[in-house]
Protein backbone atom coordinates (compact mmCIF):
# COMPACT_ATOMS: atom_id res chain seq x y z
CA UNK A 1 0.00 0.00 0.00
CA UNK A 2 1.07 3.60 -0.69
CA UNK A 3 0.63 4.65 2.92
CA UNK A 4 2.85 1.80 4.11
CA UNK A 5 5.69 2.98 1.89
CA UNK A 6 5.19 6.53 3.13
CA UNK A 7 5.41 5.39 6.74
CA UNK A 8 8.67 3.49 6.12
CA UNK A 9 10.12 6.60 4.46
CA UNK A 10 9.10 8.77 7.42
CA UNK A 11 10.65 6.31 9.90
CA UNK A 12 13.98 6.45 8.09
CA UNK A 13 13.92 10.24 7.87
CA UNK A 14 13.23 10.58 11.58
CA UNK A 15 16.02 8.13 12.37
CA UNK A 16 18.76 9.90 10.40
CA UNK A 17 17.73 13.48 11.25
CA UNK A 18 20.45 15.46 13.07
CA UNK A 19 19.77 19.18 13.66
CA UNK A 20 22.73 21.54 13.62
CA UNK A 21 20.78 24.61 14.78
CA UNK A 22 17.56 25.72 16.43
CA UNK A 23 16.14 26.76 13.06
CA UNK A 24 16.72 23.25 11.63
CA UNK A 25 15.03 21.72 14.65
CA UNK A 26 12.02 24.01 14.24
CA UNK A 27 11.78 23.20 10.52
CA UNK A 28 11.81 19.50 11.39
CA UNK A 29 8.95 20.01 13.85
CA UNK A 30 6.82 21.99 11.38
CA UNK A 31 7.52 19.48 8.57
CA UNK A 32 6.07 16.55 10.50
CA UNK A 33 3.79 18.10 13.16
CA UNK A 34 2.58 21.34 11.52
CA UNK A 35 -1.17 21.81 12.13
CA UNK A 36 -2.02 22.47 8.47
CA UNK A 37 0.55 20.78 6.23
CA UNK A 38 2.55 18.57 8.57
CA UNK A 39 3.29 15.17 7.04
CA UNK A 40 1.81 13.25 9.96
CA UNK A 41 -1.11 15.66 10.20
CA UNK A 42 -2.00 14.98 6.55
CA UNK A 43 -1.64 11.23 7.05
CA UNK A 44 -4.21 11.39 9.86
CA UNK A 45 -6.60 13.21 7.53
CA UNK A 46 -6.28 10.44 4.94
CA UNK A 47 -7.37 7.81 7.46
CA UNK A 48 -10.99 8.96 7.24
CA UNK A 49 -11.27 7.10 3.94
CA UNK A 50 -9.91 3.84 5.39
CA UNK A 51 -11.79 0.94 6.89
CA UNK A 52 -12.27 0.80 10.64
CA UNK A 53 -9.65 -1.95 10.93
CA UNK A 54 -7.07 -0.01 8.86
CA UNK A 55 -7.82 3.19 10.81
CA UNK A 56 -6.93 1.43 14.06
CA UNK A 57 -3.81 -0.16 12.58
CA UNK A 58 -2.32 2.88 10.81
CA UNK A 59 -3.58 5.30 13.44
CA UNK A 60 -1.49 3.54 16.06
CA UNK A 61 1.58 3.63 13.79
CA UNK A 62 1.17 7.35 12.98
CA UNK A 63 0.75 8.18 16.68
CA UNK A 64 3.96 6.31 17.39
CA UNK A 65 5.71 8.34 14.67
CA UNK A 66 4.49 11.57 16.29
CA UNK A 67 5.92 10.36 19.55
CA UNK A 68 9.29 9.63 17.89
CA UNK A 69 9.39 13.12 16.34
CA UNK A 70 8.69 14.79 19.71
CA UNK A 71 11.30 12.63 21.47
CA UNK A 72 13.85 13.52 18.79
CA UNK A 73 13.15 17.23 19.29
CA UNK A 74 13.41 17.01 23.11
CA UNK A 75 16.63 14.98 22.87
CA UNK A 76 18.29 17.55 20.64
CA UNK A 77 17.22 20.40 22.93
CA UNK A 78 18.59 18.57 25.97
CA UNK A 79 21.91 17.74 24.25
CA UNK A 80 22.36 21.38 23.30
CA UNK A 81 21.53 22.58 26.81
CA UNK A 82 23.89 20.10 28.45
CA UNK A 83 26.76 20.62 26.03
CA UNK A 84 29.93 20.99 28.09
CA UNK A 85 32.47 23.53 26.83
CA UNK A 86 36.05 22.49 26.33
CA UNK A 87 37.90 22.58 29.63
CA UNK A 88 41.62 22.26 30.16
CA UNK A 89 42.24 21.08 33.76
CA UNK A 90 45.92 22.04 33.53
CA UNK A 91 45.14 25.78 33.29
CA UNK A 92 45.31 27.84 36.53
CA UNK A 93 41.95 28.85 38.03
CA UNK A 94 40.52 32.36 37.95
CA UNK A 95 41.14 34.20 41.23
CA UNK A 96 38.28 36.29 42.55
CA UNK A 97 39.13 39.06 44.96
CA UNK A 98 37.27 38.78 48.26
CA UNK A 99 36.94 41.70 50.63
CA UNK A 100 35.95 41.79 54.27
CA UNK A 101 33.32 43.42 56.41
CA UNK A 102 33.57 47.22 56.37
CA UNK A 103 35.24 48.65 59.52
CA UNK A 104 32.17 50.81 60.18
CA UNK A 105 29.93 47.73 60.05
CA UNK A 106 32.32 45.90 62.37
CA UNK A 107 32.03 48.66 64.96
CA UNK A 108 28.25 48.92 64.62
CA UNK A 109 27.89 45.20 65.33
CA UNK A 110 30.36 45.51 68.20
CA UNK A 111 28.42 48.36 69.83
CA UNK A 112 25.11 46.55 69.40
CA UNK A 113 26.61 43.45 71.03
CA UNK A 114 28.01 45.43 73.98
CA UNK A 115 24.78 47.24 74.75
CA UNK A 116 22.53 44.23 74.26
CA UNK A 117 24.45 42.62 77.14
CA UNK A 118 23.28 45.37 79.51
CA UNK A 119 19.65 45.42 78.45
CA UNK A 120 19.58 47.94 75.59
CA UNK A 121 17.38 47.34 72.54
CA UNK A 122 18.20 48.52 69.01
CA UNK A 123 15.77 50.93 67.30
CA UNK A 124 16.02 52.53 63.85
CA UNK A 125 14.45 55.67 62.42
CA UNK A 126 14.11 57.53 59.11
CA UNK A 127 17.04 59.41 57.60
CA UNK A 128 14.67 62.03 56.14
CA UNK A 129 13.24 63.87 59.14
CA UNK A 130 11.02 66.84 59.91
CA UNK A 131 11.94 69.94 61.87
CA UNK A 132 10.03 68.94 65.00
CA UNK A 133 11.69 65.55 65.54
CA UNK A 134 15.16 66.74 64.56
CA UNK A 135 15.19 70.13 66.31
CA UNK A 136 12.13 71.46 68.16
CA UNK A 137 11.35 68.42 70.33
CA UNK A 138 15.03 68.25 71.32
CA UNK A 139 14.88 71.77 72.73
CA UNK A 140 16.83 73.26 69.82
CA UNK A 141 15.28 76.72 69.24
CA UNK A 142 14.81 78.33 65.79
CA UNK A 143 17.78 80.67 66.32
CA UNK A 144 20.18 77.76 66.98
CA UNK A 145 23.12 77.67 64.46
CA UNK A 146 22.45 74.04 63.47
CA UNK A 147 19.20 75.12 61.83
CA UNK A 148 21.03 77.27 59.31
CA UNK A 149 21.31 76.16 55.68
CA UNK A 150 25.10 76.03 55.98
CA UNK A 151 24.81 73.34 58.66
CA UNK A 152 21.78 71.27 57.60
CA UNK A 153 20.59 69.72 54.34
CA UNK A 154 17.01 70.94 53.95
CA UNK A 155 15.09 69.31 51.10
CA UNK A 156 14.27 71.52 48.13
CA UNK A 157 10.63 72.71 48.08
CA UNK A 158 10.04 70.93 51.43
CA UNK A 159 11.64 73.32 53.91
CA UNK A 160 10.19 71.36 56.85
CA UNK A 161 11.95 68.19 55.66
CA UNK A 162 15.66 67.59 56.07
CA UNK A 163 18.35 64.94 56.25
CA UNK A 164 18.71 64.18 59.95
CA UNK A 165 21.72 65.80 61.61
CA UNK A 166 21.84 63.23 64.45
CA UNK A 167 20.17 59.99 65.48
CA UNK A 168 18.63 61.83 68.45
CA UNK A 169 15.45 62.13 66.38
CA UNK A 170 15.00 58.37 66.93
CA UNK A 171 14.94 59.10 70.65
CA UNK A 172 11.98 61.45 70.21
CA UNK A 173 10.06 59.06 67.96
CA UNK A 174 10.49 56.20 70.41
CA UNK A 175 9.62 58.17 73.55
CA UNK A 176 6.40 59.46 71.97
CA UNK A 177 5.06 55.93 71.53
CA UNK A 178 6.36 54.14 74.63
CA UNK A 179 6.07 54.43 78.37
CA UNK A 180 9.24 54.27 80.53
CA UNK A 181 11.31 52.48 81.57
CA UNK A 182 13.37 51.78 78.45
CA UNK A 183 16.98 51.46 77.33
CA UNK A 184 17.56 52.14 73.65
CA UNK A 185 20.50 52.29 71.27
CA UNK A 186 20.02 53.74 67.77
CA UNK A 187 22.64 53.70 65.02
CA UNK A 188 22.69 55.02 61.48
CA UNK A 189 23.76 57.63 58.96
CA UNK A 190 23.51 61.35 59.70
CA UNK A 191 24.18 64.32 57.42
CA UNK A 192 25.74 67.74 57.96
CA UNK A 193 26.79 70.32 55.40
CA UNK A 194 30.51 70.10 56.05
CA UNK A 195 33.48 70.36 53.69
CA UNK A 196 34.91 66.96 52.79
CA UNK A 197 38.47 66.62 54.05
CA UNK A 198 40.75 64.13 55.77
CA UNK A 199 38.87 64.62 59.06
CA UNK A 200 35.30 65.58 58.05
CA UNK A 201 32.57 64.44 55.68
CA UNK A 202 29.00 65.47 54.85
CA UNK A 203 27.81 61.99 55.89
CA UNK A 204 28.89 59.86 58.81
CA UNK A 205 27.50 57.24 61.20
CA UNK A 206 26.37 57.90 64.73
CA UNK A 207 25.35 55.74 67.68
CA UNK A 208 23.08 57.21 70.31
CA UNK A 209 21.93 55.58 73.51
CA UNK A 210 19.35 56.74 76.03
CA UNK A 211 17.96 55.31 79.25
CA UNK A 212 14.86 56.57 81.07
CA UNK A 213 13.51 55.26 84.36
CA UNK A 214 12.77 56.41 87.88
CA UNK A 215 15.80 57.78 89.75
CA UNK A 216 18.29 57.59 86.87
CA UNK A 217 21.35 59.68 87.81
CA UNK A 218 24.56 60.99 86.26
CA UNK A 219 26.35 58.13 87.99
CA UNK A 220 24.36 55.68 85.82
CA UNK A 221 25.43 57.63 82.74
CA UNK A 222 29.07 57.66 83.83
CA UNK A 223 29.16 53.92 84.47
CA UNK A 224 27.55 53.20 81.09
CA UNK A 225 30.12 55.35 79.27
CA UNK A 226 33.00 53.71 81.17
CA UNK A 227 31.60 50.29 80.26
CA UNK A 228 31.59 51.22 76.56
CA UNK A 229 35.08 52.74 76.51
CA UNK A 230 36.76 50.07 78.61
CA UNK A 231 35.12 47.31 76.55
CA UNK A 232 36.57 48.77 73.35
CA UNK A 233 39.89 50.32 74.43
CA UNK A 234 40.74 48.25 77.52
CA UNK A 235 40.23 48.59 81.26
CA UNK A 236 43.33 50.75 81.81
CA UNK A 237 42.14 53.50 79.43
CA UNK A 238 41.97 56.87 81.19
CA UNK A 239 38.64 58.69 80.81
CA UNK A 240 37.59 62.18 81.79
CA UNK A 241 34.29 64.06 81.69
CA UNK A 242 34.35 67.81 80.92
CA UNK A 243 31.37 70.15 81.42
CA UNK A 244 29.79 71.13 78.10
CA UNK A 245 26.54 72.35 76.60
CA UNK A 246 23.89 70.60 74.50
CA UNK A 247 20.33 71.98 74.17
CA UNK A 248 18.77 68.59 74.88
CA UNK A 249 20.75 67.61 77.99
CA UNK A 250 21.35 69.31 81.34
CA UNK A 251 23.93 68.88 82.77
CA UNK A 252 26.00 68.00 79.69
CA UNK A 253 29.52 66.67 79.29
CA UNK A 254 32.19 65.88 76.71
CA UNK A 255 34.07 62.60 77.15
CA UNK A 256 37.82 62.37 76.46
CA UNK A 257 40.18 59.41 76.50
CA UNK A 258 43.94 59.58 77.00
CA UNK A 259 46.13 58.30 74.13
CA UNK A 260 49.55 58.82 75.69
CA UNK A 261 51.95 61.77 75.62
CA UNK A 262 52.07 61.95 71.82
CA UNK A 263 48.32 62.37 71.22
CA UNK A 264 47.20 63.40 74.70
CA UNK A 265 43.50 63.70 75.53
CA UNK A 266 41.10 63.16 72.59
CA UNK A 267 37.39 63.96 72.64
CA UNK A 268 35.28 61.00 71.48
CA UNK A 269 31.66 61.67 72.49
CA UNK A 270 29.08 63.88 74.14
CA UNK A 271 26.53 62.98 76.81
CA UNK A 272 24.28 64.33 79.56
CA UNK A 273 21.07 64.02 81.52
CA UNK A 274 18.01 64.49 79.31
CA UNK A 275 16.59 67.99 79.71
CA UNK A 276 13.15 68.04 81.43
CA UNK A 277 11.86 70.14 78.52
CA UNK A 278 12.60 67.27 76.14
CA UNK A 279 10.67 64.86 78.37
CA UNK A 280 7.78 67.32 78.46
CA UNK A 281 7.69 67.44 74.65
CA UNK A 282 7.05 63.68 74.53
CA UNK A 283 4.59 63.67 77.46
CA UNK A 284 6.90 62.04 80.02
CA UNK A 285 6.60 63.42 83.55
CA UNK A 286 10.04 64.73 84.56
CA UNK A 287 8.94 64.75 88.22
CA UNK A 288 8.71 60.96 88.08
CA UNK A 289 11.23 59.97 85.41
CA UNK A 290 14.76 61.00 84.56
CA UNK A 291 17.21 59.76 81.98
CA UNK A 292 20.50 60.15 80.19
CA UNK A 293 21.60 60.22 76.56
CA UNK A 294 24.92 59.97 74.76
CA UNK A 295 26.09 60.13 71.17
CA UNK A 296 29.28 58.95 69.49
CA UNK A 297 30.57 59.16 65.93
CA UNK A 298 31.40 55.70 64.57
CA UNK A 299 34.02 57.02 62.12
CA UNK A 300 35.79 58.90 64.89
CA UNK A 301 35.88 55.74 66.97
CA UNK A 302 37.14 53.69 64.04
CA UNK A 303 39.91 56.19 63.24
CA UNK A 304 41.26 55.83 66.77
CA UNK A 305 41.01 52.04 66.82
CA UNK A 306 42.50 51.37 63.38
CA UNK A 307 44.81 54.44 63.31
CA UNK A 308 43.39 55.69 60.00
CA UNK A 309 44.29 59.30 59.14
CA UNK A 310 41.82 59.98 56.30
CA UNK A 311 38.06 59.63 56.85
CA UNK A 312 37.35 59.68 53.10
CA UNK A 313 38.71 56.17 52.60
CA UNK A 314 35.65 54.77 54.40
CA UNK A 315 33.47 55.73 51.44
CA UNK A 316 35.70 54.75 48.49
CA UNK A 317 34.82 51.01 48.30
CA UNK A 318 38.52 50.13 48.02
CA UNK A 319 38.76 46.35 48.26
CA UNK A 320 42.46 46.54 49.14
CA UNK A 321 41.54 48.71 52.13
CA UNK A 322 38.68 46.46 53.24
CA UNK A 323 40.80 43.32 53.05
CA UNK A 324 42.75 44.47 56.12
CA UNK A 325 39.76 44.06 58.44
CA UNK A 326 38.29 41.03 60.11
CA UNK A 327 34.62 40.81 61.12
CA UNK A 328 35.43 39.38 64.56
CA UNK A 329 36.76 42.85 65.56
Amino acid sequence: MEIQQKIEQIKEEIKVFDAKSDSELESFRIKFLGKKNGILTLLFKKLKNFSIQDKKYFGKIINNLKKQVKEKIQLKKFQKKEKIPHFDPTLPGTYKQIGSMHPISILIHRIIDLFSKIGFSVVEGPEIEDDWHNFTALNIPPEHPSREMQDTFFLYKHINSLLRTHTSSVQIRYMKKHVPPFRIISLGKVYRNETISTHSHFMFHQAEGFYIDKKVTFLDLKQTILYLIHSIFGDITKVRFRPSYFPFTEPSAEVDIYFGKTMGWIEIMGCGMIDPEVLKNVNIDSEIYSGFAFGIGIERLSILIYKINDIRIYFENDINFLRHFQSDF
